[in-house]
């Protein structure tokens, strides 16, 4: 009688047969993973992990930012099986929405709608630190480690990674790929193609990045948007990751050359 199999061989497989069995994974866990290490992240005026009685100083920040681009990373081998279901291909009208999408990520940035009109309408109310929840750790590494110059263009090296790659993969897997067909039908949305679209599901597909971006609500009430309609254009996963990737390298090419950190 022959016995059970146990050798790495099946590993595959059946990683295949819980992404299948389970198909939030796949949208969801590199997803919930950046978050959650990102939740630990200091900032310049908090330190860090204080939700669990942690103090981690700014200075630790290229620390935890690597730990959390390993962890999203590892979570995103696992379930790229998933990722394979839909066919990678990516039209020139993707790059050219990334393109546009920097100067109009920027441009609406600059006019800081935010802080100029939102916060004096909240503070009456004790919600204007609401805005304040989306200010970015804003870590220039060739300041912070201008003593160790190796060590700073690596992290800058680490940094592009997660906001390029990192990001719009796991950003629009999340958005696109589940939460606007979770939207659409809770009960089959694994089964809804990919690009079919109801009002409900557009809204949600702006209001929950401006709830991710609450420093910057107008520029990704608009850009996400513009993304929104690439999905509905091209019925294409991958050429809202590529518009995303794009928009987010020219935005740290910006960045760099113009010191804006807290862009980042």
């Amino acid at each position: 009688m022959n016995e059970p199999s146990n050798t790495p061989h099946d590993s595959p497989s059946r990683r295949r047969e819980l992404l299948q069995k389970h198909r939030w994974l796949t949208f969801l866990l590199p997803f919930i993973v950046f978050m959650l290490a990102g939740s630990l992240e200091p900032t310049p005026e908090e330190p860090g992990g204080a939700m669990i009685g942690l103090a981690i100083p700014y200075s630790w920040y290229p620390l935890l930012y690597a730990a959390k681009i390993l962890l999203t990373l590892a979570a995103m081998a696992f379930v790229w099986p998933g990722y394979r279901e839909f066919p990678f291909r990516i039209s020139p009208l993707a790059i050219l929405v990334g393109v546009v999408g920097i100067f109009v990520w920027i441009g609406l940035c600059s006019l800081n709608v935010e802080q100029r009109f939102l916060v004096p309408l909240l503070q009456p109310i004790g919600l204007d630190g609401l805005i304040g929840a989306g200010t970015r750790s804003g870590f220039n590494p060739l300041e912070q480690l201008a003593a160790r110059p190796a060590l700073a263009w690596s992290f800058l090296a680490v940094r592009f990674l997660g906001l390029v790659v990192v990001v719009a993969v796991i950003e629009e897997f999340f958005l696109r790929g589940f939460l606007m067909r979770f939207v659409v039908d809770p009960d089959t949305w694994p089964e809804i193609p990919f690009g079919r679209i109801t009002a409900t599901a557009a809204v949600a597909g702006t209001l929950v990045p401006m709830l991710m971006h609450p420093a910057e609500l107008l520029a990704a009430a608009v850009w996400f948007s513009m993304v929104t309609w690439l999905m509905v254009r091209t019925r294409n996963i991958w050429d809202c990751v590529a518009a995303h990737a794009v928009t987010n390298l020219l935005l740290g090419i910006y960045v760099v050359c113009t010191g804006e950190w807290h862009l980042m």
